[in-house]
């Protein structure tokens, strides 16, 4: 995976209004866990018009579906429906050759509310500036758990860890400041 290559998704989102959420790998360095993730995952809000820019902003990328389909199809819900019944598919895989180490998975269904769960998004600059909304850490946990995959089970015991040390510190930070009264 290439920053440059995220950078321009989630500039190309911004720019057109797309509301989306970063998930998965992304999601949980982003949340404090450092380790390689080797794709994009998002989560978009299922809204035709929304669908429409977002899948407007990866096609405009060189981005084209892993399956013999077209992009477009994605925005068909009868279609993710079918995928997901009779295919098990969880996700649609894009690559583009402009962008050939940085393979996109879009999910087919939002596993929450996306609209609750937008509210509560983190929103994190990235290196040049761009602001990049990522789904919060404690869906993310749940998500993560609700799959049990052997990495999503690490991903929760180090996110965990990571928000048990951010609370301690918070704590200890409190208790300099009172101490300072």
């Amino acid at each position: 995976m290439q920053v440059r290559s995220v950078e321009a998704i989630v500039g190309g989102w911004n720019q057109a209004g797309a509301r989306y959420m970063i998930a998965e790998g992304l999601a949980v360095v982003a949340h404090g866990y450092l380790r390689f993730t080797a794709d994009f995952d998002a989560i978009l809000d299922l809204d035709e018009a929304n669908l429409k820019r977002a899948l407007q902003v990866l096609e405009a990328q060189g981005y084209v579906p892993r399956a013999p389909v077209s992009i477009a199809s994605f925005a068909d819900a009868a279609l993710r429906q079918s995928w997901a019944r009779e295919k098990g598919m969880t996700v649609f895989s894009l690559w583009s050759s402009e962008h050939r180490t940085t393979e996109v998975d879009l999910f087919l269904e939002p596993p929450f509310d996306f609209g609750e769960v937008y509210k509560r998004a983190h929103v994190f600059e990235m290196a040049r500036g761009e602001r990049a909304v990522f789904v919060p850490c404690e869906e993310l946990v749940e998500m993560k758990r609700r799959v049990r995959r052997v990495r999503d089970l690490e991903d929760v015991a180090r996110l965990e860890a990571a928000r048990a040390a951010d609370a301690d510190a918070a704590d200890a930070g409190a208790a300099d400041a009172d101490g300072e009264s």
